[in-house]
């Protein structure tokens, strides 16, 4: 409330001489001139006069006007006046921070949410808005109570059908500022993921549609609510939503924001809702229709892929330089400013998310004739990634020269990398080749030894091996170690828990192409006794009790291809090898050359080059194991 004073308003003393009136007439024309002639930041007399009036009396307006309750003389027809008045009054009054932290207005919340229910088109939702803010805001109590209320059902409601850029939107969006700053979203998905995803929807709309100060502020509630780890359940949600243009609303507004002069906290803010919506959505949600006010010409499908794709690369060569410097800074004194490198680690990972997600969705494009990429937009795509690689690479480089092998960072690093050399095996050739041997040894902040480091450089080690110079490249750097290991930890009775099986098959053929080519091209392979038999072990137990005929032929192929290496009575010397290992390979390889032959399934035939590498290797070294030999003639 608001109104102007003007020459002739009423001495404050005339006012509170009605509202102290005995009879309800006097209250309430000494509450009409309050509402007249008070300004809402005169805090001064707003207490006063709340004092004046007494909570019982505003009580009972407040139910009268919702049907609940009487005032003398008060009749259905004055009703709605009633209740125009108490909202009004009782935001006025909470504009005053004591009076808005007392359980009298706080204890009015259910009521205030009712009014919304029941009169959605009522002349005092604005003031029902402001009341619920002010109360909400001034204590703990306040937006507890909102919550458990009902708040979030109401907002959800409501925030669907107010007015864009409206008074009640901010006040609606500000509310929602204050449970997120009350609550864990964990908290909030356990009790109302359908509210949530209806009220982002909202927010969404006024991010793509209003070009003022509230557009940062859905911006920053949308960053915060997408980014949390809770996020999952409304991710799901919002995969069934019936607001079918959330998506390109989505679009328009991180469009708006990458494409104008915003502060660079901004910019990622808008990164990290990219991110979201291609986690949920799929990568292709960056190529769509883009509907801004004031173009003249349409603008075209892919830009916000083109302007995701800068930003993300402007991120990371800022974020990488500064972490270098960084690093070195915190090394010369002892101590690293924590907060901020994390910070950057945390910064440089979304950029990173982004461009893994251009990589497959550019991947995927390439294998689509008649995708909607344009020509040019490919190629400068494909462009700048090479030069972010190249400055990833370099980062990589200074981490190796400061003998810096562990962290998040670096293991991201190596991630990207890997997701664009399996695309595009050939690019930094050299540069790669040159780092392999750093890149395989790097950890995560919570790995013991080196792996997942290994897993996002299969893809590219597989296609090195198919060549007997990359074979030579990876054996020279110790790198078929790193696999075997690998391998070892993925099958082996304390495997690792991956996504799924591409890695361990990847490692499989990796290896397969490393012994295979070893073997033809009378390449030396260097194998310690113990990489063998623990490679051997954890072929026998992740084979035992397996059907998959893929799984059966990948494993022995291998295995015959190890055998060549060694012999029976060597393998039962070692002090890790027994004979229970010895009689699951054996078993392994009878299985295998038992669906040689007429007979053979669809599924041995599709293995056929695996069961000519069993035969083959079987002839060479059976001698040397009888136990094989006596379970595959058995």
């Amino acid at each position: 409330m608001e109104p102007q004073q003007d020459k002739q308003s009423p001495p404050l003393e005339d006012c509170l001489k009605l509202l102290k009136g005995e009879r309800d007439e006097q209250r309430l024309a000494g509450l009409l001139l309050v509402t007249k002639f008070f300004k809402g930041d005169d805090l001064s007399s707003l207490q006063t006069i709340y004092n004046a009036v007494g909570v019982g009396f505003l009580d009972r307006l407040l139910r009268t006007g919702m049907g609940k309750g009487s005032i003398s003389s008060s009749g259905s027809e004055n009703r709605d006046a009633y209740l125009q008045l108490s909202v009004t009054v009782l935001a006025a009054f909470c504009h005053v921070l004591e009076i808005a932290a007392s359980n009298d207005m706080v204890s009015k919340i259910p009521l205030v949410l009712e009014v919304l229910s029941t009169e959605p088109g009522s002349a005092v939702l604005e003031e029902c808005y402001e009341f619920l803010y002010l109360v909400s805001t001034a204590s703990e109590d306040g937006i507890m109570t909102f919550y458990t209320s009902g708040g979030m059902n109401m907002l959800a409601s409501h925030m669907s059908i107010v007015p864009d850029g409206s008074h009640q939107m901010e006040l609606s969006m500000k509310l929602v500022q204050l449970i997120l700053n009350k609550l864990s979203l964990e908290i909030i998905n356990q009790d109302y993921v359908p509210e949530l995803s209806k009220i982002v929807a909202a927010i969404t709309r006024q991010f793509a549609v209003l070009h003022n100060a509230v557009k940062f502020d859905a911006l920053h509630l949308l960053s915060a609510i997408l980014s949390s780890k809770y996020s999952a359940p409304l991710y799901d949600s919002f995969r069934v939503l019936p607001e079918k243009d959330l998506p390109n609303y989505m679009r328009d507004g991180i469009v708006a924001i990458l494409q104008n002069r915003v502060a660079p906290t901004e910019k990622l803010q808008a990164l990290i809702l990219a991110d979201s919506m291609m986690t949920i959505f799929g990568e292709r949600w960056l190529i769509g229709h883009i509907n801004l006010p004031g173009m003249k010409e349409p603008i075209p499908a892919d830009r916000c892929l083109v302007l995701v794709l800068e930003q993300s690369r402007v991120e990371v060569a800022v974020l990488l330089n500064e972490l270098a410097q960084l690093k070195d800074e915190a090394s010369k004194r002892s101590s690293a400013p924590a907060e901020t490198i994390v910070s950057k680690k945390r910064n440089v990972a979304i950029a990173f998310s982004l461009l893994e997600k251009i990589i497959s969705l550019i991947s995927n494009a390439s294998e689509n004739e008649g995708d909607i990429i344009d020509e040019n937009t490919f190629m400068k795509v494909i462009k700048g990634l090479n030069e972010t690689i190249g400055v990833v690479l370099e980062y990589l480089q200074d981490a190796k020269e400061h003998g810096q092998r562990k962290g998040d960072d670096l293991l991201a690093s190596v991630r990207i990398i890997g997701s664009y050399l399996a695309e595009t095996p050939v690019a930094c050739k050299e540069k790669v080749r040159e780092l392999l041997e750093h890149m395989l040894s790097i950890e995560g902040e919570d790995e013991p030894s080196p792996f997942y480091s290994i897993c996002f450089l299969l893809p590219l080690l597989c296609q090195m091996t198919m060549e007997i110079e990359g074979c030579k490249a990876l054996i020279s750097c110790g790198g078929h170690i790193s696999v075997v290991n690998c391998l070892v930890k993925l099958i082996g009775p304390h495997g690792y828990v991956v996504k799924d099986n591409g890695c361990i098959f990847l490692a499989c053929d990796t290896i397969l192409n490393l012994l295979f080519k070893g073997r033809k091209e009378q390449l030396r392979i260097p194998l310690d006794d113990s990489t063998l038999v623990n490679l051997l072990k954890a072929l026998a137990y992740w084979t035992e009790g397996i059907n998959d005929p893929s799984t059966i032929m990948m494993a022995s192929s291998i295995c015959a291809l190890l055998f060549d290496f060694t012999s029976e009575k060597a393998l039962l010397q070692h002090p890790n090898f027994d004979d229970s290992t010895l009689d699951s390979l054996s078993r392994l390889i009878a299985r295998s050359l038992a669906s040689w032959g007429q007979g053979m399934s669809d599924a041995a035939r599709s293995e056929m080059d695996l069961l000519e590498i069993v035969t083959q290797g079987y002839s060479q070294w059976v001698d040397r194991f009888p136990r094989v030999r006596e379970t595959v003639e058995r």
